[in-house]
């Protein structure tokens, strides 16, 4: 009960809906902008390329390009506006950036297939010299990208970097940071891919909806552990006393732990659900064609 009054006193603060003031500006830190930049740059260029050659398919094109927009534009702001700098003095809100890079945007990201898009913006010299390496790479990809191994791996680096230490060394220099943030990336965008592409057919959906629930388990099992726990996981944050929304060391780690734990875990149970529905749907496509 604690816990959830701490989050309703967290959303109806007017410091969080003034985090901009609060917290100071947009973060314009070259190894955040110059990646998201580039990869906007080469994805527009190649959708146009894509465009202008194919007579068919415009209607996918523009619902994929709507899809990785929005993907972008989420992950963008979680690492370049003000919540990036508040997540600095508060640990509540820096999980929630972090729940941003790992929910909506990894998923959008992937759900808008976007390498297909990213090889036409490049030369075709270069294009063809990736095509043969991501070849020659598909089975180390197969076994990336299997569901079970994909959810193993997600959350592994969720609970190696919540760990004090690793999570303290983010804290307190840049370059574990970008490794965090990269870190945290780059699994979900495996995992997603392993839940929606990794296997094809009513057995591929069973085993994403299971692996999802396993998930949400696990992260909900770590937030649990955040939102009951006695004393300040991290000293970094513990350091600074109260934080900008007047939340004490121990209460915006509840919170945050909250955050992990609910949203999050409705995030991907609500993942799962749609996963086994489209399990037992195709079941009963199956036995009618058996029938």
């Amino acid at each position: 009960m604690r816990a959830a009054a701490l989050l309703l006193l967290f959303l109806s603060s007017p410091a969080l809906a003034h985090a901009g003031e609060t917290h100071g500006g947009w973060t314009l830190a070259p190894w955040i902008v110059v990646p998201l930049l580039a990869s906007a740059s080469l994805y527009g260029w190649g959708w146009l390329r894509l465009r202008r050659r194919s007579e068919y398919g415009r209607t996918a094109l523009g619902r994929a390009a709507l899809l990785f927009a929005a993907g972008w534009a989420t992950l963008a702001a979680a690492l370049v506006s003000p919540l990036h700098e508040a997540g600095e003095a508060s640990f509540t809100m820096h999980m929630i950036e972090h729940e941003l890079i790992m929910l909506p945007a990894a998923l959008l990201l992937v759900a808008a297939r976007p390498g297909a898009v990213f090889l036409w913006g490049l030369p075709a010299a270069a294009r063809n010299r990736i095509g043969r390496a991501v070849h020659a790479a598909k089975p180390v990809w197969r076994g990336l990208t299997d569901p079970v191994a994909a959810t193993l791996l997600q959350l592994a680096v969720m609970a190696g970097w919540h760990a004090p230490a690793l999570f303290g060394r983010a804290l307190e220099r840049d370059s574990w940071h970008v490794a965090q943030h990269l870190s945290f990336l780059l699994s979900a965008l495996l995992f997603w891919w392993a839940m929606t592409h990794g296997r094809g057919g009513r057995h591929g959906h069973g085993t994403a909806s299971l692996c999802l629930f396993l998930t949400s388990l696990g992260g909900g099992a770590l937030g649990a552990l955040m939102t009951f726990s006695g004393s300040p996981w991290y000293e970094g944050y513990a350091a600074m006393g109260m934080t900008p929304q007047g939340l004490t060391p121990i209460e915006d780690q509840q919170l945050a732990g909250l955050l992990m734990w609910i949203p999050g875990g409705i995030f991907h149970a609500a993942a799962a659900l749609y996963f086994l529905w489209q399990w037992l749907k195709s079941s009963e496509v199956s036995h009618a064609f058996a029938e």
